[in-house]
């Protein structure tokens, strides 16, 4: 059984997680106006990074 904390944390993490990777993604966009290779980059970063948080929603679903 996970502690409160451990659950406040992960919960935290994730969030800042998803919304870090959306500006990151959404940054992209906007430097792939400029340089092609920066904004994939950001792109494919920041929705690794979304992703990852998602992927937390999900283990904190599980803990108990």
């Amino acid at each position: 059984m996970a502690s409160e904390a451990n659950k406040l944390r992960v919960e935290r993490w994730a969030w800042i997680l998803i919304y870090g990777g959306l500006l990151a993604l959404v940054l992209g966009m906007f430097l792939g106006r400029q340089d092609r290779a920066l904004g994939d980059t950001f792109q494919i970063g920041g929705t690794a990074v979304a992703a990852a948080g998602a992927l937390l929603i999900w283990i904190r679903s599980l803990m108990k």
